[in-house]
């Protein structure tokens, strides 16, 4: 088969650090923290993010004011047609949509989210989902290591060298997920369906867009029968949409239920 140029679909690679909350206890261990307890909530600390297929790492933290940090990172999502994360759909977006409308601001375009934690969970089974333990478990560059909350309370206090650090840390979360995102790429279920951008009818991967396929074997329903074909590109798996038998076939086996 050809090839075609598929057209740009931005697809957004994002990680965030936030700060913890400050509260108020009386002990370490079970303990229920009522809001009169918060002297104050979390925040989000810093951001980084790249534009897939591009090598630019984008940083900005809550040192270059708050609705500069948060205007820059919702350009981003507003230029995006996905966001690819890890565990961003009950975290790093919630936040930062939080954070927005705080502010009063309307939300960006809509975007999908690629969120890489679901995929893991649903499709291996690792000793554990930390993104740390799967990047090394997959032969990829692990997360920067550094000084634990020490790290966030330097950054919180100002602290130079600390923040030094978080910069190098945060960018480091955005350059893995960008190596585990090509890795996972041919397993991740309900992809943005590459294949709408390409020019003209032709048959494409539905996760990279390539249109080098090979045909191998059939994918059955109770009914029907749909040639199978695998991408040589990311290896992704497909199906024909329609049916290859034909239609005196298709009679008698729905005849036979």
């Amino acid at each position: 088969m050809g090839m075609n140029k598929v057209e740009p679909i931005k697809r957004l690679l994002l990680d965030i650090e936030t700060a913890p909350h400050r509260v108020y206890t009386w002990g370490m261990w079970g303990q229920d923290i009522h809001m009169d307890q918060i002297e104050e909530p979390g925040y989000t600390l810093c951001w980084a993010a790249k534009w897939y297929g591009e090598k630019e790492v984008l940083f900005s933290s809550i040192r270059d004011g708050k609705k500069k940090m948060l205007g820059g990172i919702w350009k981003l999502l507003d230029e995006a047609d996905a966001v690819v994360h890890y565990n961003g759909a009950k975290f790093d977006i919630p936040i930062l949509n939080q954070e927005f409308v705080q502010i009063g601001w309307k939300p960006p375009s809509p975007y999908q989210q690629i969120d890489l934690l679901r995929v893991v969970k649903s499709r291996f089974r690792l000793a554990s989902n930390k993104l740390d333990y799967v990047a090394q478990a997959m032969g990829l560059e692990g997360k920067v290591q550094h000084k634990g909350m020490d790290l966030w309370k330097g950054c919180m206090a100002g602290w130079e060298e600390d923040w030094e650090v978080m910069e190098v840390y945060n960018k480091r979360d955005v350059t893995i997920l960008d190596d585990l995102y090509e890795r996972l790429l041919p397993w991740i279920p309900n992809h943005p369906n590459m294949a709408l951008h390409l020019d003209g009818d032709v048959a494409a991967c539905p996760n990279c867009g390539g249109t080098d396929l090979i045909r191998k074997g059939y994918a059955f329903t109770k009914t029907m029968r749909y040639q199978r074909f695998k991408c040589k590109g990311c290896g992704t798996w497909m199906r024909a949409r329609a049916t290859d038998l034909p239609k005196e076939r298709r009679a008698s086996v729905l005849n036979a239920i």
